[in-house]
This record gives C-alpha cells, sequence and structure tokens, in this order.
C-alpha cells in the first residue's frame, strides 16, 4: 500500500473515499463537521440529528455522495471515537484501523483518513498509518478459499496545515513500525510445521540482509560449548535442534556515551510448546504456536529500528526451540546447570520459556549488554491477573520500567507493573539445587519474573509478560483476530525516545 501525507484540504483529495473522525456530542452546525456538512450536502447533519452516529468509540456511518458535492471523494465514513478529551495514540490507532477495514470491505483502493487532531499532526499521523497498515493484516495465509484479496492500493492522511516534509516523514516512519509489526504477526500466526527454530533463524537472516543488520546464530555445539544447559534441556525432547539468533544494530555514527551503554532486547522462542513431559491439555494447544511471539517481537522490532536508524546501538537475542516429549526429554526432578552455573531443579518442564530466557539474558550480559528488555509469553497466570488489556512489567530498575511504561502509552500500548519483592524469590529455592522453576500456584507471573532476576544481576532490567496480550481471540472492528504484535511499537519508540535523551546529553 502506497502511504503519503496531505497538508492540504481533504476537500481535494483525490480518493474513493474519506474517512473522518468524530467526537461524541458533536454537532454539525459549526466548526469543521459544518464545512464537512456542506460538501456533503447536508448528509452529516442529518446522520448526527437522527443518531444514527452519536459519536461513541467504535460508531461508524458510511454515506454515498451525489455528484457535484463539495468533496472528490464520493463516499465518506464517519468514525465515532469519544469524547474529544480521550482521544489518545490508541484512540488513533483504531479510528484508522477500523477505517481501512471498512472501506477495504467495501472494495475501495483510495482512501483518505481525517484524524483532527489539534496538537503534533505529524506525530498523530505516523500514529494513523500504524493503525492503517495493522488494521490490513489477516490470519488467512493457508486458506485456499474465502481469503481476502482486496487491497487498499492508497491511503492519504490529511493533515491541514502542517508542514509537509515533517509530516510525510513520519508517514513514512509509521509505514516502517507498522510492516514491522505485522511481520511479527506473520511469524506468530506462523504453524510450528512450518516455523522451526531453524526456520526461525532463517527468517531472522532475511531481515538483517535486507535491512544492514549483523547476525549470528548459535548452533547447540556452540551454546553447549558456552554451558547453556538451561537452554539446551527444552530442546532435548525434540528432533529439531535448538538456535540463539543475536542481531546487532550498529548506528552509522555512535558517542562516547553509547558506545558505554548497550540495550538488548531478549524475546522467548519457543517456536512450538506441548509442555514437554509436563504434557498441556488437549483443547486449545494449536495456539502454542505462539509461544514465539516474544522472539518474534524482538525480530520485529530490531527489523523497524534497522530503517529508522537511531543514533543508538541496539542487540536482539532471540533464544528458539521446541518444547517437545519424547524419551530424551528433560524429566521433572531433573537438575540443568545454567550458562552462569546455577544449577535449576526441575519442577515442570512446561515452565521451559524462563529456562531458555535465563541463557539468553546471561549471553546478552557476555556481549556487553547494560540494560535488557525480555519480553514472553511467560505465564498463563498473567491472564488472570490483566487478562488481555495490560502487558505486565516487572524488574530490578525503576526508571527503566517507567521509561517502557512512557514509551508505551505514547503509541497507545498499556502496561502495569507487578511488584517483585525479595519475598517472592523464597518460592523458588530449591532443595536440591541453587533454584527450581517453578514457584507454586501463588503469584505465577512474579515468580517466574524473580527466576529470570536470578540472571539479571549487573544490568538494568525489566522483564514483560506478552502472554496475555500476544493473541486475540477475537477480531475488533480495527484488528482481525489472531497475533496482535503487542510491544513492537512500544520497544520501537522506547529506542527512538532513548536516542533523543541521549543526544540532548551528549550535547551538554
Amino acid at each position: 500500500m502506497e502511504v503519503q501525507g496531505s497538508s492540504g484540504s481533504y476537500q481535494e483529495i483525490d480518493v474513493q473515499a474519506v474517512a473522518v473522525a468524530v467526537f461524541q456530542g458533536e454537532k454539525a452546525d459549526e466548526g469543521f463537521l459544518k464545512g464537512l456538512d456542506d460538501a456533503a450536502g447536508g448528509l452529516v447533519k442529518s446522520v448526527l440529528e437522527s443518531e444514527e452516529l452519536k459519536g461513541k468509540e467504535g460508531e461508524t456511518a458510511y454515506l454515498h455522495l451525489s455528484g457535484g458535492n463539495g468533496l472528490k471523494a464520493r463516499r465518506l465514513l464517519l468514525i465515532g471515537v469519544g469524547q474529544r478529551e480521550d482521544y489518545s495514540s490508541a484512540s488513533l490507532s483504531q479510528m484508522a484501523g477500523t477505517a481501512v477495514r471498512i472501506l477495504r470491505g467495501k472494495s475501495l483502493k483510495s482512501i483518505a483518513i481525517v484524524p483532527r487532531v489539534e496538537t503534533d499532526g505529524a506525530r498523530a499521523a505516523r500514529t494513523v498509518v500504524e493503525g492503517a497498515i495493522i488494521g490490513l493484516f489477516e490470519p488467512d495465509k493457508y486458506r485456499t478459499e474465502d481469503k481476502e484479496k482486496r487491497l487498499i492500493e492508497r491511503l492519504v492522511v490529511v493533515m491541514e496545515g502542517e508542514d509537509d516534509t515533517a509530516l510525510n516523514r513520519r508517514v513514512e516512519e509509521g509505514r516502517i513500525v507498522g510492516e514491522a509489526v505485522n511481520f511479527t504477526r506473520e511469524l506468530a500466526n506462523e504453524p510450528g510445521g512450518y516455523l522451526t527454530p531453524t526456520d526461525m533463524a532463517e527468517r531472522a537472516r532475511e531481515v538483517a540482509n535486507e535491512f544492514g543488520l549483523s547476525i549470528d546464530v548459535l548452533d547447540e555445539a556452540r551454546m553447549t560449548q558456552d554451558g547453556m544447559g538451561a537452554l539446551l534441556s527444552v530442546s532435548r525432547g525434540s528432533d529439531e535442534p535448538a538456535k540463539m539468533i543475536v542481531l546487532k544494530y550498529t548506528p552509522p555514527y555512535a558517542s562516547e556515551q553509547t558506545n558505554t551503554d548497550l540495550l538488548a532486547l531478549v524475546g522467548k522462542g519457543i517456536t512450538f510448546d506441548s509442555g514437554g513431559i509436563s504434557l498441556k491439555p488437549g483443547e486449545n494447544m494449536e495456539l502454542m504456536k505462539y509461544d514465539m511471539s516474544g522472539g518474534a517481537t524482538v525480530i520485529g522490532a530490531m527489523r523497524a529500528i534497522a530503517q529508522l536508524k537511531p543514533p543508538v546501538p541496539v542487540l536482539g537475542i532471540a533464544p528458539c526451540s521446541e518444547n517437545l516429549p519424547s524419551g530424551k526429554a528433560t524429566k521433572p526432578g531433573d537438575v540443568v546447570k545454567a550458562m552462569t552455573g546455577k544449577s535449576i531443579e526441575i519442577i515442570n518442564t512446561d515452565a521451559e520459556g524462563r529456562l531458555v530466557l535465563a541463557d539468553a539474558i546471561a549471553y546478552a550480559k557476555t556481549l556487553g549488554a547494560t540494560r535488557i528488555i525480555d519480553m514472553a509469553t511467560l505465564t498463563g497466570a498473567v491472564s488472570i491477573a490483566l487478562g488481555d488489556v495490560n502487558v505486565a512489567i516487572l524488574g530490578t530498575d525503576q526508571d527503566l520500567i517507567d521509561e517502557v511504561i512512557d514509551a508505551g502509552r505514547e503509541v497507545g500500548e498499556k502496561f502495569w507493573q507487578l511488584p517483585l519483592d525479595k519475598e517472592y524469590s523464597k518460592q523458588i529455592k530449591s532443595d536440591i539445587a541453587d533454584i527450581k522453576n517453578v514457584g507454586g500456584r501463588k503469584a505465577g507471573t512474579i515468580t517466574a519474573a524473580a527466576f529470570l532476576k536470578e540472571f539479571a544481576d549487573g544490568v538494568a532490567w525489566a522483564h514483560l509478560d506478552i502472554a496475555g496480550t500476544a493473541w486475540g481471540d477475537e477480531a475488533r472492528p480495527f484488528r482481525s483476530k489472531g497475533p496482535t504484535g503487542i510491544a513492537v511499537r512500544t520497544l520501537v519508540n522506547f529506542v527512538e525516545r532513548d536516542a533523543r535523551t541521549r543526544r540532548g546529553a551528549d550535547e551538554e
């Protein structure tokens, strides 16, 4: 899809349809809607006065316009966005996703979106483009019938009065990030038989080659040499070998300060999770293809970072494995040794994500990481605690945690901090080893983070549990059901914010 910004009048845009945000309780007697109503021959006022559309979030009205009106477009889509004071980045993104999904359903090829923001229109245009591209994703890759083949070929984001250079730069950024989110969703949607650890490493290599990242893929021999017994214990039951994907973005130039600081993004890449010997129930096990969403998020974020080129280096690590039962599989009661030398008693082989992350976090530290953000579909408990609305965030560095939360708020993704008091670590103490890989039924999300904390000493660390938010069970007006690509936008925005902060520090 071609995307572009326009600082001109929406009335002059040569497209088939225009989508316009409408606030709750708004009338067409004055201001913007008065001009839109005049251009539409009184239809807007008619729809609002009849209360066919009240402007509540998600409401829509699709209008056909007669020739000779004040719009070049012959169709108008009104989209309710709720109260003006509640209009946020999430609202913008969802409004754009709703617009493209409805108008694609009408077989239209060219559309314009008028989001009606009052400040920082260029930044809002980026959010609109992100939301639109995310809205177009469909999980129907393997369908041979009823496959969505309709395409929107051209999208124009209208921000009247904005500087064209800044506007189109932001639109291009939105395209990059939106496509990175959909890339992540595509990976998460792949069946485990089509995306093994080896396949995932190959997809990462394609990204690295296309966008100029350096890449290293550790095989099992190298991981054995480095003592990664925790990660390798997970792959023992599978015929598919584990892989450790290491991507590195190096900016064209770097300051002395950025040379001493290295952010690592670490994501769990379990390409299929049966639970191992601690076998999961069969119902809904097919969804466990998405257990590599953390690793996919890392690769997707690095794909965008490589194109946006912030002036700070970033490391991306995805430890990948299958977790299957066999005669060779790790058994409950076994003891394995992590890269750090710490011994781990395996209580439940279905708590495997923390094992692969433990060695990945330790490896990131050997590569010079000073700050680590890990992400994983780690615990079912997080869905009980926070549902599918907030990502759980925990960690050891409050500044880092706050920065992630703020970066998420700016792009419309929600994070909620859970506690990580030292008392929770008592639940993972083992009688026969240093620690055990589960801490019982109580505080499951927190004790999983407490386990990872054992390997994150010496660095600023934050952990994102995306198990409740990485998959949408139901379609939304602005998004298909299936993988969501949660946290890609947040991580990219975090890196960009961090780069601006460090650039300012270098200039002082």
